[in-house]
């Protein structure tokens, strides 16, 4: 099996995964700390995911150049240019720990007017720590972006999948004993730590990486950054989409107001995950495919392919989130997190075809062509933001989130004109075929679906029974109504090693 369905597979493995422990410790977690810390920790996560942006995007970056050397089998030029980048990440962590000394030394005037004097003192502690955490973990990453580059993604994310587990173990433990929201940071810094040792080693003395300096020419700096500059920029959106909502509703409301945004998000964000887990490893493809000429209806194709299984992917959730979503959330975390039902529902319908047309944006940062997108979102964010926050002061958690979305899709809509005209990617065939069969397939799911919500019952037990059924209505009607040949035999391969595996003589589907 190739590390492109190897690298495809552990994504998935890693996203159910820390989905699924997500899920069950997010309770457990606000049970322990209470509403209000849980609350106060992911607001200054998300207070220190700012500086974050310092990365510049040079991890993806990274993948990009070290995809391009590795087509060209320039082993110098790579070196090269994996030195360089080492010697601006160590500039880029002075840099985190000057800009986080600031910031820390400003917290009381930032947050006075909402945290208590005990937060605070609390808020300084963590703050310290995540900077430490952020100034390690920023030049860290180029060890995974090295092996994403290589298309070696077995070892990295088979160390995530060990670390998620791992992490999850202690936490219980720690949370048991006593410990806080301080613990859970100090817990993460640790284990960042381990994470980067070990992806270090393995580009070391697996891939047999090097980094040399030859030469420094500045016109070489000014590519470096003249490409990752965009992609600074989508950081910046990224950071601006989704954590401005709770550092803006922790400045107006209270942390109470902010953990129930902050769970919606979560839940938006694992959706997304599942697409992203496809995607992500097509970079070094679409950039192999721009070093040879790959004409705009060779792309179309390959987004066609990739979109496909991310719908068929995306739709399963989206249907049961909007279907059975309501329930379990108010089994999950109680009926005062219902405003996180809606807010995670309304992220993941906004989320939808951004992520299954992710291979656009492959093709954009392997053409170097992300300027135009990059202003847009900024502009789009930035527009949704302010909305968010004028709707935010009357209605809270969903009103900050309706602006938000309401930028996004405005962005949306432009950028398919500019695939279609600019990229020249063939939006009308990637539509046509994206809902050619899924959506007759889609449709008669959803009456279906419709129909078992109305099985008697609240509890846990009933939402499982109801889980299981659709699924089993969505699998069986879209694997022979909804899916074409190709990915049908994907999943009868998959089945079929999965018997294999079990020892199950295999039957024809």
């Amino acid at each position: 099996m190739s590390q492109l369905k190897k690298g495809a597979i552990l994504n998935y493995s890693t996203i159910i995964l820390t989905n699924v422990i997500g899920l069950l410790l997010t309770p457990f977690i606000i049970r322990k700390l209470g509403d209000a810390e849980f609350g106060l920790y992911t607001l200054i996560g998300a207070f220190v995911g700012y500086i974050a942006i310092l990365d510049f995007g040079l991890h993806h970056t990274i993948v990009r150049f070290v995809a391009k050397y590795k087509a060209e089998k320039d082993k110098k030029g790579e070196e090269n240019f994996l030195a360089i980048t080492i010697l601006i990440y160590s500039l880029i962590s002075v840099i985190v720990i000057i800009i986080g000394a600031i910031c820390y030394y400003n917290l009381d005037s930032i947050f006075g007017s909402s945290l208590d004097k005990e937060q605070i003192v609390k808020a300084k502690i963590m703050f310290i720590i995540l900077i430490f955490n952020l100034a390690i973990t920023l030049p860290g990453g180029a060890f995974k972006g090295i092996s994403s580059g290589y298309e070696q993604f077995v070892f990295p994310k088979s160390v995530d999948i060990s670390r998620y587990i791992i992490r999850s173990l202690v936490l219980v433990a720690i949370l048991f004993l006593g410990g806080k929201a301080i613990s859970i940071v100090i817990l993460d810094t640790i284990m960042n730590i381990i994470v980067i040792i070990a992806n270090a080693i393995f580009v070391f003395k697996k891939l047999k990486v090097k980094f040399k300096l030859h030469n420094i020419q500045m016109s070489f700096v000014k590519e470096i950054f003249s490409y990752s500059i965009w992609i600074f920029v989508f950081i910046i959106i990224a950071q601006f989409q989704w954590r401005v909502g709770q550092i803006v509703l922790g400045v107006m409301t209270d942390t109470t107001v902010v953990a129930i945004f902050a769970v919606g998000v979560m839940l938006g964000t694992y959706y997304g995950a599942f697409s992203t887990a496809i995607s992500s490893v097509f970079l070094p493809k679409a950039t192999q495919m721009i070093v040879a000429n790959a004409s705009g209806e060779e792309l179309t194709a390959m987004m066609i392919k990739i979109g496909r299984l991310s719908f068929i992917v995306l739709m399963y959730i989206l249907g049961a989130f909007a279907l059975y979503g309501k329930q379990f959330v108010l089994l999950w975390v109680g009926e005062s997190y219902y405003d996180s039902w809606i807010i995670a529902l309304m992220i993941m319908i906004a989320y939808t075809f951004p992520l299954v047309q992710s291979f656009a944006n492959s093709v954009l940062e392997a053409r170097s062509k992300l300027a135009f997108k990059a202003i847009l979102y900024l502009i789009s964010v930035v527009i949704g933001t302010a909305i968010g926050a004028v709707l935010a002061v009357k209605n809270g958690a969903t009103g900050m989130i309706s602006g938000t979305i309401f930028g996004w899709l405005s962005g949306q809509i432009i950028m398919n004109f500019y695939y279609h005209r600019v990229v020249k990617i063939n939006i009308k065939r990637f539509f046509k075929e994206l809902f050619s069969r899924t959506m007759i397939a889609l449709i008669l799911i959803l009456i279906i679906g419709y129909f078992i919500n109305f099985i008697p019952g609240n509890g846990w037990l009933n939402f499982v029974s109801k889980s299981i059924l659709y699924s089993l209505v969505y699998f069986l009607i879209m694997f022979y109504f909804g899916m074409i040949v190709f990915e049908k035999d994907m999943i009868k391969e998959y089945l079929y090693k999965l018997m294999k595996l079990l020892k199950i003589k295999p039957k024809t589907l």
